[in-house]
């Protein structure tokens, strides 16, 4: 009986993880899509072709089945949080654009 707890219990972590996280994922994508390309090198962070491809690997992970935990979903969530913590807000400073 417990395990079946544990198990259910264990199945809805993943699941609320997997939302969060591919919200997360989808929210830095297109936030990356919407920002002017002139702003990445203005900002020293690559291109903005560099970052959409980064960000949309990244969005992508969170459709591979089981692997919200796994190794690749954990890359794409730090992908995004970069993109979201570093980049984004240097632009939004650049651009004036929220």
């Amino acid at each position: 009986m417990s395990g079946d707890l544990l198990g259910t219990v264990q199945v809805l972590v993943t699941w609320v993880l997997w939302v969060i996280f591919g919200g997360l994922k989808a929210f830095a994508f297109i936030d990356c899509l919407r920002r002017p390309r002139e702003a990445f090198p203005a900002i020293d962070r690559k291109s903005k072709i560099l970052w959409v491809i980064l960000t949309g690997v990244a969005l992508a992970t969170a459709l591979l089945p089981g692997q919200t935990l796994g190794l690749i979903g954990l890359a794409g969530v730090a992908v995004a949080l970069i993109y979201l913590f570093d980049v984004r807000p240097k632009i939004r400073d650049i651009t004036g654009r929220r």
